[in-house]
């Protein structure tokens, strides 16, 4: 069984987790549509076997910088090959984003750390 973390705390990174990490801006234009679409795509990588997180940051910039993290390469590949998100992707090119890049890569080390103060 899949280990489980605490809602109020991290995900745990783990050995051979493969991580992407997506960094965007978008377009002024479209806006509202775009995040009517990463709902639906949020939502269905979150059910995707193999799904551990993901998380979005917004620079003061205004770049974004999604980290999504699976638990395989296999759940990674599945994600990347799912019809509706390359389906995204080119909503994504034509319409949202004024740039984009992505790095991937499996997570090789792994260390974590959780203060947890006396009572």
């Amino acid at each position: 069984m899949p280990e489980t973390t605490p809602p109020d705390l991290p995900a745990r990174p783990l050995v051979g987790q493969v991580v992407t990490v997506f960094r965007n801006r978008l377009r002024p234009d479209h806006l509202e549509e775009y995040a009517d679409e990463l709902a639906v795509i949020v939502g269905l990588a979150r059910a995707m076997p193999g799904f551990v997180e993901t998380k979005t940051f917004v620079a003061e910039d205004g770049e974004r910088c999604t980290v999504v993290t699976f638990a395989d390469r296999p759940a990674h590949d599945a994600w990347r090959d799912h019809p509706r998100h390359r389906e995204a992707q080119r909503h994504g090119v034509a319409s949202y984003y004024a740039e984009y890049s992505i790095a991937v890569g499996e997570t090789s080390y792994a260390s974590s750390f959780v203060h947890r103060p006396e009572s």
